[in-house]
């Protein structure tokens, strides 16, 4: 039985057989895997009233330890997206009191980003089914083969950020 990849590998190998087609398999699988997995991301989020951009901040700020206060440069440095994303995203959080904003004390030009104890408590609920979805989305994969999948994922990101 051929799926889509295998089928657009065999259109490709009857059309340009000069052609090793071989990273497309494993690109076409990496982003095809990536695609379904947000999907079934975006649904588990969606059910509690975030987006994965959302999650993303109120999970790094938990996970920062108390109190729960980051800059928004650590904030988009850990989510690696732009400072107007972070921006955004926060305006959102602070709109629905989330997240507070308050001035730095160590500087007084800068800003700390603190999770609001509403927003500990819905990341608090929304963690173990984030959980739950990862764990179902890997199951069947022995802990040797997810250390492989991860050492061979790190090489692939590293081949793609010397780009």
């Amino acid at each position: 039985m051929s799926d889509a990849v295998e089928r657009i590998l065999e259109q490709w190998r009857r059309e340009r057989p000069d052609l090793d087609v071989s990273p497309m398999a494993v690109i076409g699988r990496m982003t095809r895997a990536m695609n379904a997995a947000e999907l079934q991301l975006t649904r588990n989020f969606s059910r509690h009233g975030l987006d994965s951009g959302s999650f993303d901040v109120l999970a790094t700020l938990l996970r920062s330890g108390s109190p729960y206060s980051l800059s928004p440069a650590a904030l988009a440095d850990s989510a690696m997206v732009t400072s107007s994303a972070i921006a955004q995203r926060l305006n959102k959080l602070a709109d629905r009191g989330l997240v507070v904003r308050s001035k730095d004390p160590d500087d007084k030009r800068g800003t700390v980003v603190t999770l609001t104890p509403e927003g500990k408590a819905l990341v608090e609920r929304v963690l173990p089914d984030h959980l739950a979805t990862e764990r179902s989305l890997i199951k069947g994969l022995g802990a040797e083969e997810q250390a492989k999948f991860m050492e061979v994922l790190g090489r692939i990101e590293a081949n793609a950020s010397e780009g």
